[in-house]
């Protein structure tokens, strides 16, 4: 049985090429001073990124939501490659910022854990005189090359249920080989207790840094947390030499995206403190 590794949720970042995004059309859920930053700036951001709907709808009808996208050499989006491992791509308007944190190493890292779990942090801070909210069940992660399968977060609580019964079941696994195999109880009683450990960190891990529905306001500006995403369907393969992403999310009433890819451009490096 598979141990579960807290390893893969130490996340990195990586630059991304800037993939061209259609609209998805199949969707799965799942129940700043910064080393090294660089300002991508230019143009106008009400110009380059809030791109209306151009089309005549119904009076009656809501209008389509406004798309505020992460675009290279855009005033308002950001990106810094960072020593801690990670890219981080920011967009910024008068009233909040977002910021997305990926590891380098996250596609390595996501089929290394007890079951595909692809993983990115977001970082909320509110500039206006009102209130943000955001509901992490609302954001879904597009796998550009597969099909532009789109995916759900992953609830945390049922993430950490699901690490329980897997937990239960390599300790009754074990109990069960012990009896077949006393002459190896030593070494699988302590391959149980480094599984429980590393159970009991993950567990520790979701409750304490996934995020969670948030309201930000004047009085409590800033949040941040990490979402999960099921990195495994009939439309998701083996990995590509390079992978593309966008991830979106609701947002004051727009629509926000994030283009992503891993791994970074040709020749580009990340180093990772020590």
């Amino acid at each position: 049985m598979a141990t579960l590794r807290l390893d893969g949720f130490r996340l990195g970042e990586m630059v991304t090429a800037r993939p061209k995004v259609d609209p998805p059309h199949k969707y799965y859920t799942g129940n700043e001073h910064v080393p090294r930053t660089r300002q991508l700036v230019g143009g106008s951001l009400l110009a380059a990124l809030l791109l209306s709907a151009s089309w005549a709808i119904s009076p009656h009808d809501k209008p389509a939501a406004t798309i505020l996208r992460w675009t290279e050499g855009q005033l308002g989006c950001t990106f810094s490659a960072d020593d801690d491992g990670r890219y981080r791509y920011g967009i910024w308007t008068h009233d909040f910022g977002i910021v997305l944190a990926v590891d380098a190493l996250e596609l390595q890292k996501a089929g290394r854990r007890t079951e595909p779990i692809f993983t990115v942090l977001l970082t909320l801070r509110y500039r206006g005189k009102d209130s943000l909210a955001l509901n992490p069940h609302a954001i879904t992660l597009e796998f550009v090359k597969h099909s532009r399968d789109v995916h759900s977060t992953l609830d945390p609580d049922e993430l950490a249920a699901r690490f329980r019964a897997d937990s239960d079941q390599f300790a009754k696994a074990t109990e069960r080989d012990i009896r077949k195999h006393p002459e190896k109880k030593a070494e699988l009683e302590s391959a149980l207790q480094d599984h429980l450990k590393n159970t009991s960190d993950m567990l520790a891990f979701l409750d304490a840094r996934s995020l969670r529905t948030l309201r930000l306001d004047p009085a409590h500006p800033e949040d941040s947390g990490w979402v999960y995403f099921s990195a495994s369907s009939k439309w998701i393969g083996d990995w590509k030499k390079q992978e593309e992403f966008v991830l979106r999310m609701p947002l004051a009433n727009q629509a926000v995206e994030f283009p992503f890819a891993l791994p970074p451009s040709q020749g580009d490096m990340l180093l990772r403190r020590r």
